[in-house]
């Protein structure tokens, strides 16, 4: 019993001891801001784009994004895995505690008469008793378990907010991409329905012996090349709500009725505002579950080199045996056991040592693996930065595009109605003002995908849709966006 508590002792003396690195979170240079200074935006540090969807003001859009947030499948599959990592952790972190079991059984025995010791009665032994197990934490193995199984945890939430800004932003997108097609749409009927009159003109203007009838045939032509591009964009269509709807949850074909009716594509906000780069490392989910997978396998070179040292347990056990049922609990009956256990491996021919080189190995590909997410996530923030940039100069060109070709084409068909212009000028103005009506929708459209995922790429989206942290203001564990010293696992040990 003495050398029990002093074993106890000397295990809680150690306990403080943890084999293997301490965590410190990485501090990679990060640029002081962004290379692309588009107009409307402003840099603003700790920027919010908590619920940037709103900043459109599309009720239908932001109803599309809030009900997807609720029943989207992707979520739903991100949010269980979440709670498997959990569970994880909760049973990693039992560890930490004694085992105890129990067992009560009664045996009927009868030895054999031929043995060695020949016996030959019948007896009947009760039992009933406790044991546990404990293992002493000497160099931190237990502990080190547990940093990496919460740090897991904690990367797999970041998972499911980096799938969160997903979703919001495929819902944005394909609500975009309906409404642009839509207008594309429009534009398509709107010139065919011109160029109907035009066929009409050239029709009258040859039964009148005016015009030829290859004036008719080419008239005729244009017109049903125009029409060959309805169809491709009514499927198109038809394939972003059903995109929409899977994305909310539902079977393809429910939103029809809802979004059917053309609506104009979302404009810009007036004034829009973007975080500094190190803003937006800690607010997107992907660059902190990036460090938290660092942090877990980072504890995992310490669990691994706790193997060198020796493993202590301690090994306990009451009970009573009898062989009446009536003196099972009677003091006579009593048996107990209490003692350490200890084991340590001295010959493994390298296997241990093996083992930790490739946790170490594993822990540099985890920092690499952090330092590209950085590096990927500053990309897509430049790249969606310079794309609405050079998109807004862009529509302001088809502007200017289509104002030239809307006159071209009023005086090409006045000069061929007063037999001064040829029937070519008509057509291919015709085909002009088509084209650059077109590529404006698609200009607005990519304008307004450029912004969508320029939010995406900030991470905006997870934290106005988060509950509350616990506590009152406590820092949730393991957040990166903390300081290093006021997060428990920002330095381990």
């Amino acid at each position: 019993m003495r050398l029990t508590i002093l074993l106890l002792a000397a295990a809680f003396l150690a306990s403080a001891c943890a084999v293997g690195p301490d965590y410190v979170r990485p501090d990679p240079p990060l640029p002081s801001g962004w290379q692309t200074d588009p107009p409307g935006f402003a840099v603003v540090p700790g920027s919010d784009v908590g619920r940037w969807w709103n900043a459109f003001d599309d009720a239908e859009l932001s109803s599309l994004v809030e009900r997807a947030t609720i029943a989207n499948k992707d979520l739903m599959l991100a949010a269980a895995r979440v709670a498997e990592a959990q569970a994880l952790y909760r049973a990693t972190r039992s560890a930490e505690f004694p085992s105890i079991d129990s067992d009560a059984g009664v045996d009927y025995e009868r030895s054999s008469v031929n043995a060695l010791f020949p016996g030959g009665n019948d007896a009947t032994v009760w039992g009933l008793g406790v044991s546990a197990s404990w293992e002493v934490d000497l160099f931190g193995r237990v502990r080190r378990s547990v940093e990496s199984s919460q740090a897991s945890f904690e990367a797999s939430d970041e998972d499911r907010r980096a799938v969160l800004v997903a979703v919001i932003a495929q819902v944005a997108s394909a609500y975009v991409d309906l409404r642009t097609t839509q207008r594309r749409l429009d534009v398509a009927r709107q010139n065919l329905a011109s160029q109907g009159k035009i066929v009409d003109l050239t029709r009258i203007r040859f039964e009148g012996g005016i015009a030829s009838s290859l004036d008719v045939a080419q008239a005729e032509s244009i017109y049903a090349n125009t029409r060959t591009f309805i169809p491709p964009l009514e499927a198109a269509i038809a394939r972003a709500m059903n995109r929409l709807s899977v994305l909310l949850g539902e079977n393809p074909g429910p939103l029809a009725n809802e979004l059917a009716a053309p609506a104009p594509i979302p404009d810009p906000p007036a004034e829009m505002t973007v975080a500094l780069p190190v803003d937006m490392v800690r607010q997107r989910p992907d660059v902190r579950a990036a460090e938290r997978q660092l942090a877990a396998q980072t504890a995992r070179i310490g669990v691994a080199t706790a193997d060198l040292y020796p493993r202590l347990t301690l090994l306990g056990t009451f009970g009573f045996d009898a062989t009446d049922f009536k003196d099972l609990f009677q003091g006579p009956s009593r048996s107990y056991s209490v003692g350490p256990a200890l084991r340590w491996n001295v010959f493994d021919a390298g296997r241990i040592r093996a083992l930790i080189g490739a946790e170490e190995a594993r822990t540099t590909q985890a920092l690499a693996s952090y330092e590209q997410t950085i590096l990927t996530s500053l990309e897509e923030v430049e790249n969606a930065l310079v794309t609405y940039a050079r998109l807004r100069d862009q529509r302001a060109a088809s502007i200017d595009a289509i104002r030239a070709a809307t006159t071209s084409l009023d005086l090409a068909t006045a000069l061929y109605k007063d037999g001064l212009a040829d029937f070519q000028n008509v057509l291919d103005a015709q085909r002009t003002l088509l084209t650059y009506q077109d590529q404006l929708a698609r200009v607005d459209g990519d304008s307004v995908q450029s912004l969508v995922q320029l939010y995406r790429a900030l991470g905006g989206g997870w934290t106005a849709l988060e509950p509350p942290p616990p506590g009152d203001g406590e820092p949730v564990p393991g957040d990166p966006s903390q300081n290093a010293d006021e997060v428990g696992d920002a330095k381990q040990g």
